[in-house]
Formats: structure tokens, sequence, C-alpha cells
């Protein structure tokens, strides 16, 4: 009765262990979360994204008056004869003024031929051009850390392979020397064994530096080492074939999106160019005062029309229509680029089920001979070589088949990314994400009144905690 109380009191602590264990291991979501969390690269495209929402304040700006203080001062000296034909000093005089006044000048384009208002649409687009490629490096910084945890784990699979295969063959020699020794086998299986053990231990400090290396690559994508790693959850659903894939890709892809929004700034640059040829209106007022206190006010409208510039106009207009060419071109390239990386994810990830399929089958026959060569080797029929062979074809076997496991895992997160959808939303990883639009709706009005600065500052900090 007591070993039953002991055996049920050892059970219930090593089940406690485990659950302590595994409650502290870190999950693929949560690497996804800290690489989210942690990115410089999303911190400095985050930073570029609203440096990009300020141009459509500079360009809403330029609807607006432009008020200037002027305070200026002017001293002047001149010499004065009394009589234009003496020359001597006597008939000189000394003149100096020093003139000073203060004003404020307004001044306000009324009528360009939409000219202003088409830089601020054109300033949007690029806005929205760039969000979608901040919504591409969010993909590839999710990526990278699924990359990271898949390859931490299979490195770590490979040094346990390599750390068991080194004890086998500890065996080995063991069994070889003893053989010698009573003389069933010669010098040379002992030897062979000897070569094969130092054989394997290079390769189970290979497989150790490969895992250094692992380790140091995800730190650099999830921002620390890693301690304990969860198994991996099962792997997210794409889409039922590789057409339907494209088909997704074609319409959110972010580097899609991004194409389609500079072809539309493009498009409004050309019509800029073609009413920067046109008149404009603008009023302009001023007053002021002098060092003698006299006032003066103005008031009035100005049309101003380029005839010549030296064909610069011109040339700025065409430019323009090369540049909407190009960007045409951008999205259509980008389309087939996108439609090629599903393509390509696509089939890595049918190669490495197929090669999973295999490696079973493989590791099977592997273990199956194995097991033979070494009952065989113990009845005298096989030598040591012969079960060292068999030993290695297992090994290698059983990396491959963990490295296909690897190479289809991360696969499925490739298709993903290549159908942009490696989001933190799509992923429903739940945690608060980076809004593009707080920024941008805190300075798209051009503020300048303490009040939107006092709500700008609110949204910096904002942004400073995230």
């Amino acid at each position: 009765m007591r070993k039953i109380r002991l055996w049920a009191v050892a059970t219930c602590s090593a089940l406690a262990v485990m659950a302590s264990s595994a409650a502290q291991a870190e999950t693929l979501a949560d690497a996804l979360i800290s690489a989210y969390r942690n990115s410089n690269l999303l911190e400095q495209n985050r930073a570029l994204l609203r440096a990009t929402d300020e141009d459509v304040a500079v360009a809403v700006a330029a609807l607006r008056p432009v008020v200037q203080f002027v305070a200026q001062s002017t001293y002047s000296f001149q010499r004065v004869h009394a009589d234009a034909t003496l020359l001597t000093p006597a008939g000189r005089t000394n003149v100096e003024n020093l003139n000073s006044s203060v004003g404020l000048t307004a001044s306000m384009t009324l009528y360009d031929f939409g000219r202003n208002a088409l830089a601020v649409e054109a300033a949007k687009e690029t806005v929205l051009a760039t969000r979608e490629a901040l919504v591409q490096v969010e993909q590839n910084v999710l990526l990278d850390a699924v990359n990271a945890y898949v390859q931490v784990q299979l490195a770590q699979s490979i040094v346990n392979l390599r750390r068991n295969n080194l004890g086998l063959i500890d065996q080995e020699l063991q069994a070889a020397q003893d053989r010698f020794d009573v003389g069933e086998v010669t010098r040379t299986d002992v030897s062979q064994a000897q070569a094969a053990l130092a054989a394997s231990r290079s390769d189970l400090t290979s497989a150790e530096g490969d895992l250094k290396v692992a380790r140091e690559a995800y730190k650099a994508a999830v921002g620390h080492y890693p301690v304990d790693l969860a198994p991996r959850p099962a792997a997210p659903r794409t889409a039922a074939t590789m057409e339907a894939a494209r088909q997704v890709a074609l319409r959110a892809h972010p580097q899609v999106r991004q194409a389609q929004r500079q072809v539309a700034a493009a498009d409004l640059n050309v019509a800029r160019a073609k009413a920067a040829m046109r008149p404009s209106i603008s009023a302009e007022a001023n007053v002021g005062l002098d060092d003698e206190g006299q006032e003066s006010a103005s008031v009035g409208l100005s049309l101003r029309h380029t005839l010549y510039a030296g064909g610069e106009l011109s040339a700025l207009y065409r430019q323009t229509l090369a540049n909407l060419d190009a960007q045409k071109a951008n999205l259509l390239q980008t389309g087939v680029n996108v439609a090629q990386n599903v393509g390509v994810a696509w089939s890595t990830v049918e190669v490495a089920s197929a090669a999973i399929a295999a490696g079973d089958e493989e590791v099977r026959a592997a273990r199956t001979a194995f097991e033979g060569v070494r009952e065989e080797a113990t009845l005298g029929a096989r030598t040591t070589l012969d079960v060292l062979n068999a030993e290695q074809d297992l090994l290698n076997s059983q990396a491959d088949r963990l490295t296909a496991e690897a190479q289809r895992y991360v696969g499925i997160y490739q298709v993903l990314a290549s159908m942009g959808l490696l989001t933190v939303e799509h992923l429903n990883l739940g945690i608060p994400t980076y809004d593009p639009a707080a920024y941008y709706n805190a300075v798209k009005h051009a503020p300048a009144t303490s009040a939107q600065g006092k709500r700008l500052d609110r949204v910096l900090k904002s942004i400073g905690r995230n």
C-alpha cells in the first residue's frame, strides 16, 4: 500500500512538473507577438509612414493663406556735392538715413485650376501606398519569426539525433573491442568503429554549431534567445488550390495594392503638371508701420501666367507621363511576381509533403535494415562496417524526414505570405496592432492650434508606448 502511495505521489509530482514546463514553454504565437512588438524594421517603416503623412499636411497648407510678420531696417548713405563743379571737401555733404518698419503680409492662391488640390489627393494616394508597404514589412517580420522558430527546433532535433548516434557508435566500438579481445574480429573492425566515432563527434559539434546559429537568428527575428519552445501548432489554412491562392494574392497582396496606389498618384501628378501650364490668381494684403509712425495698408489681386520658361513646364509634363507609364508597368510586373511567388511557395509545400511521405518509408526501411544488420553482425554474418553504414543510413533518413517537415511547415506560412495574409490580424494573435490612421487623422488637416497640437502629442506618446 505504501508503494502505491509513493508511486501516486511521484506520478502527480511528475505531472505537475510537466504542466509547469508546458505552461512556461514559448509557443509560436508568443514568438510572433514578440517579433511584432520588438521589430526595429517595423518601427523604422512606421516612422517613414508618419513622415509621408506629413506630406498631406504640407499639401493642405498650400490651400491656405500664408501670413508673415515682416520687420526690416534699412541704412543708407549718400554723399551730396553742393556744387557739382567743386570737388573740394568743403563742397561735400554726407546724408545718412535709417528707416525701420514692421508689418504683416498675407497672401493666398485663389484659383490655380486645381493644382494644389490635386497635390493633396496625390499625397493621400502616396500615404495609402506607404501603408501597404508597411503591411509587407509586417509579413516579412512574421515570416522570419516563423522560420527562426522552426529552424531552432529542427537544429535541436538534429543535435539530439547526432547525440544518440554518438552513443550508439560508442556501443558499437565497445562491442567491436570485446569481439576483438576474444578473437572474433580483426583490428580493422575496431579501427573502423573508432573512425566512425570520431566522425560522429565531429558531426555532433557541427550540429551544435548550427543550433547556435539558429539561436542567433531567432534572437534577431524575435528579440530574445529561445529557452523552451513548445511543439509547433497545426499550420494555418491557406487555399484549396494554387489558382485560388493566386486569385486572393492578386486582390489582397500589399505589393499589388501598393502598386495600384502608386499608379493613382502618378495619374494625379500628370493632372498637376497639366494644371501648372495654366494661370493662377492670388490675393495679397499688407499692413505696416514705420519708425515715424506712418501707417500703411494695401490689398491686391494678381494674375500670373508663365508664357515662356525655357521648356521646363513641358519637360515636367512629359516626365509625369513617363512616370505614369513606369508605374503602370510596375503594377503589371508586380502581379506577375506575386503570382510567381504563390506558385513557388505552393510547389515548395507539395515537394515537402512528398518528401515527408517518402521519408516515412525510408525511415521504416532503414530502421529495419539497421536492426537486421546488427543482428546478423552478432552472428558473424556482417562486419562492423556494415553495421556502421546501416546506422548512418538510418540517421540520414531521419534527418531528411525532419528537414522535410520543417520545410513544409514554413512553406505553408510562405504560401500565406504570398497571398498577402500573413498579418497579426489574419493570424488572430489577439494583440493591439499599430493603427496607421491615428497619426494621419491627427495631422491631415495641418494642425497649428494648441488644441490640435496637444492631441498630436497624445498620439505620439501612444505610438511610443506601442
